[in-house]
């Protein structure tokens, strides 16, 4: 395993957490309530052991003192988003929300228009359209396939997004990332009942 590189591809990696929610659903919905149990925490076991794997690579990264690994490592949707998972991620939400828009602003400008973070509430974040493009009718399209895209890959961990164009109401949008550990200590919490 030494100097094994990376088989899959972003795409790849994709394909197996949608097959991997799958396979929980099947889980979940299995009748015998023994099995169910064993499944549940046998993945809540491997769960927290790579959770601790991680723990100790990322603090031998950091005690190493490369500046340049840390931002590379996070780089990788992958591992920044198994960092989230375990809750390990060295970045605040607020702050890779913020980057996620930094990254789209230059885009947004050549089509003269921005966005502004007006905040983060209970895992909301609220953004405000700004310039030519407010009002605009593919001011919509624009939020949804380029600000909401690269929040969600910045910050899958978010629950919604939350529009303010100019007067209008404010347009919210859900996200759908749940982590592993919240669904099974709901399951943990169901058995209980």
């Amino acid at each position: 395993m030494a100097g094994k590189e990376a088989d899959m591809d972003n795409q790849e990696v994709r394909q197996q957490v949608a097959r991997a929610e799958a396979l929980l659903a099947e889980v979940e919905s299995l009748s015998d309530i023994r099995a169910k149990s064993v499944a549940i925490q046998t993945v809540q076991t491997l769960f927290d052991l790579y959770g601790e794997g991680l723990a100790r690579l990322l603090e031998r990264c950091v005690r190493l003192g490369d500046s340049s690994l840390l931002p590379s490592l996070l780089d990788d949707e992958l591992i920044a988003h198994l960092l989230l998972m375990h809750g390990l991620h060295p970045v605040d939400l607020e702050t890779r929300v913020q980057q996620a828009l930094d990254e789209v602003r230059p885009y947004l400008q050549r089509h003269a228009g921005s966005v502004e973070l007006l905040g983060l509430e209970a895992g909301v974040a609220r953004l405000r359209l700004l310039g030519n493009c407010q009002g605009c009718p593919s001011s919509a399209t624009t939020l949804k396939m380029t600000v909401e895209r690269a929040i969600q890959k910045a910050a899958p961990d978010l629950l919604g997004i939350e529009t303010v164009d100019g007067d209008a109401p404010p347009v919210a949008t859900t996200m759908a990332f749940i982590p592993i550990c919240d669904l099974v200590e709901l399951e943990s919490t169901r058995e209980n009942d």
